[in-house]
């Protein structure tokens, strides 16, 4: 048995998952980069994107069934913590997904890379097993993802985006009332918020704070 070979079934024992597809586990672990130096082989760039919302979805219902209570604009920051390319990537560490790829040069270590290998894999596993093997898996190795969030009170929606702003180097997010509208003793706001590389989106909130998070909300539920 080869290193690769010794290394997927390794994986495969550590998901507790065995595909029935070997195809297309194969495709989920070959990166753009073999099908590019001139090979035949499949990769997994559309598994990644399937992955993506497979992984949104699990992980908001998970949020709903731990925090029944929480309003829309407790859950996105823990949403965004739980599916963002870095959790993927330490996901994909502790599992050993990235001996495993099929690469066609470095980034074996990448976070990028294994971030996205990590979402085409529960592609892959959502593709061969369903919603219910997709979920098992994910519970399982997205498990200290969800412990890490009780250990931090989560960010509230603004400095959430904000920061993911100052990351990429992009202005800040700059946010406008649009109306105030009902009796002064109960006001409500709508507020639109611009941030460079996204759509502009509006919130609305019986303060002027209140609606700005509800903006920024829908900014990171985007993004997510």
């Amino acid at each position: 048995m080869t290193a690769r070979a010794d290394a997927v079934e390794r994986l495969e024992r550590r998901l507790g998952y065995a595909f029935k597809d070997r195809a297309l586990l194969e495709r989920a672990l070959t990166h753009a980069s073999v099908a590019g130096a001139g090979g035949t082989a499949r990769h997994n760039q559309v598994l990644e994107f399937v992955g993506d919302r497979v992984i949104g979805l699990l992980a908001a219902e998970r949020l709903a069934e731990l925090f029944p209570e929480a309003a829309e604009g407790e859950l996105t920051p823990r949403l965004h913590a739980l599916v963002r390319n870095e959790a993927c990537a330490a996901v994909a560490e502790r599992i050993g997904l990235g001996e495993a790829l099929r690469l066609a040069a470095g980034g074996r270590t990448s976070p990028a890379v294994l971030g996205d290998a990590a979402e085409a894999l529960m592609a892959a596993v959502y593709l061969d097993g369903g919603l219910a093997a997709a979920r098992a898996v994910f519970l399982d190795v997205w498990a200290e993802a969800f412990m890490a969030l009780g250990e931090a009170t989560p960010r509230d929606p603004k400095t959430t985006l904000q920061e993911w702003a100052m990351r990429l180097g992009r202005p800040l997010p700059a946010y406008a009332v649009l109306a105030r509208t009902g009796p002064a003793h109960r006001p409500t706001f709508t507020v639109t918020v611009a941030v460079e590389g996204c759509a502009p989106q509006t919130g609305v909130g019986p303060t002027r704070r209140a609606a700005e998070m509800a903006a920024a909300a829908a900014v990171l539920a985007g993004i997510a």
